[in-house]
Order: structure tokens, then C-alpha cells, then sequence
């Protein structure tokens, strides 16, 4: 498991870098001009994905919850979201690279922000939940991006893979 989540990790970072590259060349507004979007813009949906990581990275290390909501937007601009976006994907490398199959396949309990809600189960459900919920909304963020003009950047795990040598 560890070595799929390791990865899962790398990948997440390189997608989420294509995705900013691509924003780079949006006409002026164009990254927080509103698009009908889940999140409403490129910029709200990417945020999104920015809070909904550090409330996980969060979790995972047992530290305090931020306090700003899922549809939070911390940043509008370009190059401040960026450096965000790659400090946190640096957490989660660093973090899954510290993990062992035997950590993946123990106990993790958590708490639902919205409800309070305790959930316990293995690490690795959280941890393909974390992944899967970046790719879904990498996924909306990339039509937003192609609807505003801009060639979009293939996001599949094979080019990944190959330009890694994953």
C-alpha cells in the first residue's frame, strides 16, 4: 500500500503543477472569473482543493484543524496559491514517504468537521479518499481551465509514470 500512496503522492503533485502551468496562460481574470463551476471559478475550486488538503494533512498529523470552510478561497492570486499548493504537496510526499504497509493497514480515527461524526477505519481508506477527492476535482478544474480557451494539459498517470519513471 505504501508504495501505491507514494505514488499516488508524487502524482498528485505533478498533476496539480500541470494545472497551474495551464492557469499561467488564462487572460487577465480569467483564473477568478466565474465559470459556473462546482466552486465557482478555477481559482475556487483549486483553493478547494488546497483547504480540503491541509484539513487532511491535518488530520493525519494530529494537529488542529484549520478554521476556514471547504469552499474557502485563501487565495486569488496565481503565484501565492502556487507556493501554497506546492508546500502542502510537499507534506503529503514527505508524509506518505514516513508510512509502512503496517501503518496503512492500521486503525485511523477522525472526526467529520460538518457533523462531528467520529470515523475509524484503515489509514489507507483516508488516504485513497485524500487522492481520489484531488483527482475529482483536478477533474473540474481542468474542463473550467479548457472552457476559458486554454489548451489543457493531459492529467493521466501513465504520462506521469513514464515523464517520472515512476
Amino acid at each position: 500500500m505504501r508504495d501505491l500512496f507514494s505514488l499516488m503522492a508524487g502524482y498528485n503533485a505533478w498533476a496539480n503543477a500541470r494545472l497551474l502551468d495551464a492557469c499561467e496562460v488564462l487572460p487577465a481574470g480569467g483564473f477568478t472569473a466565474e465559470r459556473g463551476g462546482f466552486f465557482g471559478s478555477i481559482a475556487g475550486t483549486l483553493n478547494h482543493l488546497l483547504v480540503t488538503d491541509r484539513i487532511w494533512t491535518a488530520r493525519l498529523r494530529g494537529t488542529p484543524l484549520p478554521p476556514y470552510g471547504l469552499d474557502s478561497v485563501l487565495f486569488t492570486d496565481l503565484s501565492e496559491l502556487r507556493a501554497a499548493r506546492v508546500a502542502e504537496d510537499a507534506v503529503l510526499v514527505d508524509y506518505v514517504a514516513g508510512l509502512t504497509d503496517e501503518a496503512c493497514a492500521a486503525q485511523f480515527r477522525w472526526t467529520r468537521k460538518a457533523d462531528g461524526v467520529e470515523v475509524v477505519g484503515p489509514l489507507w481508506k483516508t488516504l485513497a479518499h485524500l487522492f481520489n477527492h484531488q483527482t475529482h476535482h483536478r477533474g473540474q478544474a481542468h474542463d473550467l481551465i479548457g472552457q476559458a480557451g486554454v489548451p489543457t494539459p493531459s492529467l493521466d498517470l501513465p504520462v506521469y509514470q513514464r515523464e517520472a519513471g515512476a
